[in-house]
């Protein structure tokens, strides 16, 4: 196997896992990448600026910046000063949108454990585990 196909692999995998968890009735009115969104900054240890959140989500600056737009306004997400650049602003959830990446991330879970349990056996979720992480 070459590296194109291992890479062509890979991509081909992501795409229909990708496709079947869209296609899942757990995001509770949000669209994955909003999801995807509420996820990285669930993992944050603060508020985080749009151009930090802008390397953990696969969106241009400008189309994350609109999608934060509507998560602000569906109340999930809040603008904060940022306190080390007075006319800069940092991204936080709310309490209301924590609560929906709890309850979403944790359907979604178990549709991914479901998901990759059915194809892979234990030893071959270890070794994506340790290959994902090295590519990463």
């Amino acid at each position: 196997m070459t590296a194109n196909d291992a890479w062509e692999a890979l991509l081909g995998a992501h795409a229909r896992l990708m496709r079947q968890f869209a296609a899942e009735d757990v995001w509770a009115g949000l669209a994955m990448r909003e999801y995807d969104v509420l996820y990285t900054l669930s993992k944050c240890p603060e508020p985080q600026r749009i151009g930090e959140l802008s390397h953990h989500v696969l969106l241009s600056q400008p189309a994350l910046s609109r999608l934060v737009d509507r998560l602000v306004a569906k109340g999930l997400v809040e603008r904060c000063p940022d306190p080390a650049d007075g006319r800069g602003v940092r991204l936080a959830l709310t309490a209301a949108g924590r609560d929906v990446q709890y309850r979403v991330g944790r359907d979604h879970a178990r549709s991914v454990a479901r998901a990759l349990r059915e194809r892979l056996t234990e030893d071959e979720l270890h070794q994506l585990e340790v290959i994902g992480r090295k590519l990463a």
